[in-house]
């Protein structure tokens, strides 16, 4: 419900609507009734969502079939009468949630219907308008009601985006890695980003691209940085099962000629996100990411030997770069002190934060001056830990007193536990082994 909540209220602002207090969301129902101020707008939303599934206008709700008819009768027949013209071919389809019914059953509903003026005829293979009776038989599989909880009569407006995720699935893909983002993630994130067409979205820890082709989907140009080399240029060993090597062509521009979108491809860079390697002026519209949590990938940037000598005498020359290690803590804020400087005014961060669930607290979410909270959506990973979908907008200009303005007023210690993510993380997987091999030899 996270997720589809903030999708939906994050493509309502992109077109231009508003999210208010009057609409019905209900955590333990599938149907939600939204006040969208025109079609054209539900259009553009179901053009984008991967959680909805379609979208109708609503004619009448009740409680139960009486109640339904009585809110039927008193919907405006002008508003009405466009749909059912004589010279107009339509049909009524009835969806269930937690219940089945015969087609005896579903006949009968609807042809107590028949004192709504229809005066069309009854097209089931392609008719032109499609009017749906939708009945809410609850959550709870194992406890299904005789009656529906609610029941909805509408006109069917549009689909949503749910094709994409299997059209777009990382089984298909040509180039993927150990961390490569589900497509249903994907595009969450990219609607959560509010991308638009012709925008730049950028993902400093790119991998293989996934998070690039969900933003090109949509239009955007799209761009990338990452320490690997290998994972860059698409070479050394394959994660793909029975796959040795990476092949010639497996690499990020492949993934988007895949899909046919290799034109808003711009380029990846192989570079270190903890250093400075943008001119000022430099803005993206997005910045849509998934940083590496130290489970399947590490964590890690670019150091030097000297840098342990701690000696301003010395020479730069045969400077050679290291892996050192690269702290949560740090990827967070080097992460939120970028989105600052270089997203647009209005533009959108939107990152995965690992959290271990027991210790968690919303104070743990990182914060800048520059960045306001918009969402924090949690997928469970395990019984004590997951990751939250942290969804932030540029509200102010960034200023170079704001560069480190994380540090002041000790606000910087309750982010640092971030740091001890893989020791909890591996510490819950050891219990969990020992308690099962305890199990087993009961």
């Amino acid at each position: 419900v996270e997720f589809s909540l903030q999708e939906i209220m994050s493509l309502l602002s992109l077109y231009g609507g508003q999210f208010n207090n009057q609409q019905e969301i209900r955590v333990n129902s599938p149907f939600w009734i939204l006040d969208i101020p025109s079609e054209e707008m539900a259009r553009g939303l179901m053009k984008r969502t991967v959680c909805a599934k379609s979208i109708f206008e609503l004619w009448g709700h009740g409680r139960s079939a009486g109640e339904l008819y009585t809110s039927l009768k008193s919907y405006p027949v002008e508003k009405m009468l466009p749909y059912l013209q004589a010279d107009s071919t339509y049909k009524i389809r009835i969806h269930t949630f937690n219940k089945t019914l015969t087609q005896a059953e579903k006949i009968k509903k609807i042809d107590a219907l028949e004192f709504l003026p229809f005066s069309g005829k009854v097209n089931l293979k392609s008719p032109e308008h499609v009017f749906w009776i939708l009945e809410d038989y609850g959550m709870e599989p194992n406890n299904v009601p005789e009656e529906p909880l609610d029941v909805y009569f509408g006109r069917w407006i549009a689909d949503g985006q749910r094709e994409l995720i299997e059209s777009y699935s990382v089984k298909k893909r040509h180039f993927i890695g150990n961390t490569s983002m589900d497509a249903c993630l994907s595009f969450i994130m990219a609607n959560h980003g509010r991308v638009k067409p012709n925008d730049v979205v950028f993902d400093p820890f790119v991998g293989t691209g996934g998070l690039l082709i969900s933003s090109a989907h949509f239009g955007a140009y799209v761009y990338g940085t990452d320490i690997d080399y290998n994972t860059v240029h698409g070479l050394g060993k394959a994660s793909r099962k029975n796959q040795k090597w990476r092949g010639p062509d497996e690499n990020i521009r492949a993934n988007l000629r895949q899909y046919g979108l290799e034109s808003f491809y711009l380029d990846a860079l192989v570079s270190d996100s903890s250093k400075p390697i943008w001119r000022k002026g430099v803005l993206f519209d997005a910045i849509i990411t998934d940083p590496p949590y130290g489970i399947r990938e590490a964590t890690r940037r670019t150091g030097s030997q000297k840098e342990a000598v701690k000696s301003s005498e010395r020479s730069t020359e045969n400077h050679i770069f290291i892996s050192s290690s690269y702290h949560l803590s740090d990827i967070f804020f080097d992460l939120l002190k970028f989105a600052a400087e270089y997203l647009v005014m209005g533009g959108r961060l939107v990152y995965w934060l690992p959290i271990y669930r027991p210790e968690y607290t919303e104070e743990i979410i990182p914060r800048h001056p520059c960045l306001k909270l918009i969402s924090n959506c949690e997928q469970m990973l395990s019984s004590h830990t997951s990751r939250r979908l942290i969804t932030m907008e540029k509200v102010k200009e960034f200023k170079d007193q704001d560069h480190n303005s994380y540090l002041l007023d000790g606000q910087y210690m309750p982010y640092k536990g971030h740091n001890s993510f893989r020791e909890k993380y591996f510490s819950g997987v050891t219990k969990r082994i020992a308690k099962e091999e305890k199990d087993n030899q009961k």
